[in-house]
């Protein structure tokens, strides 16, 4: 074997251990989860103990309301946060995109929320929509306004809340980085040309960044449909299903109603969902580079 040969071989060989335990870490879990999907499988019993029962557990999902009702919670959870984390955390990135002063603190306090943990902001918010002694009840008496249901009729808009007062900092850094990181010479031309502030933002800013705002809410998004702590300390699923996400049903379908085979099958179609989801976001994230590029070609062309 020649000396080019064997250096062309070097990353794979140094590169074999992690992918090794990579491999197992990663496959050897889901092969046991797909395949405990397929059988009757409760905590009294080992995996192989359990009866074969075919796609029975996909079947009894598929034709069970509340296991859609929680998959519908679960889309318009994420859904909304996502949607509206990513407008507010763009939207003070293009305005924090600027050297003033005391900024640096300013960006360190918005990032605060993301650092606390999740058990920790769900009880927070649970005691500020305590109905009683909760902040946003007494403000609301303090001015003559009736209280409010937050944690009752208003369930999922009160998680959505603190779930966007959590993670929008997250879509805060990414979208100020990736500002950050611009071609000056792009915006230097703009002004040349007379662009205004919003054109800038319409025409340049925002269309060099969405690569990484896709990539940004693409992890967003697969970080919302797997949020079990907050929803869990703040109302349990409740009240009745209304914020019962399929997360925190996977949980309890395994804990309280033992039926581990149910749980792996819903797990699965939690995985089936976030697949397709990060694979058209993929996708949408090359069609913007090829026109990107395509742009770049034709005015390197007519220049």
């Amino acid at each position: 074997m020649s000396n080019s040969s064997i250096n062309r071989l070097y990353p794979y060989v140094f590169m074999a251990p992690a992918l090794v335990i990579m491999a197992l870490a990663l496959l050897y879990p889901l092969g046991y989860m797909v395949y405990g999907s397929f059988r009757d499988w409760d905590p009294s019993q080992a995996l192989g103990e359990s009866t074969f029962v075919g796609l029975k557990n996909y079947y009894t999902l598929w034709n069970d309301p509340n296991f859609r009702e929680s998959v519908a919670v679960t889309l318009k959870f994420a859904l909304s946060v996502v949607t509206i984390e990513m407008v507010i955390g763009v939207g003070l990135a293009l305005l924090l995109d600027r050297k003033l002063r005391g900024m640096s603190m300013l960006r360190t306090l918005f990032i605060l929320p993301m650092m606390i943990a999740p058990v920790v902001v769900g009880l927070v918010w649970r005691y500020m929509y305590h109905p009683t002694i909760g902040i946003f009840n007494k403000t609301l008496k303090s001015i003559g306004l009736e209280p409010i249901d937050w944690l009752g009729q208003n369930a999922l808009t009160s998680v959505i809340i603190a779930d966007i007062w959590q993670w929008t900092p997250f879509i805060f850094i990414l979208a100020l980085a990736a500002l950050q990181s611009l071609p000056r010479s792009a915006l230097e031309a703009a002004r040349i040309d007379g662009a205004t502030g919003w054109q800038q933002i319409v025409h340049i800013k925002l269309p060099l960044m969405m690569p990484v705002l896709i990539v940004t809410c693409l992890l967003r998004l697969i970080d919302a449909f797997k949020v079990l702590e907050v929803i869990l300390v703040m109302t349990e699923g409740g009240p009745g299903l209304s914020t019962e996400i399929l997360a925190l049903r996977i949980s309890r379908t395994a804990t309280e109603f033992r039926e581990l085979g149910v749980a792996a099958a819903m797990s699965n179609y939690l995985l089936i969902m976030l697949l397709v989801l990060t694979v058209c976001m993929l996708a949408y994230n090359r069609w913007m580079e090829y026109r990107a590029a395509r742009a770049m070609r034709v005015a390197a062309e007519i220049g």
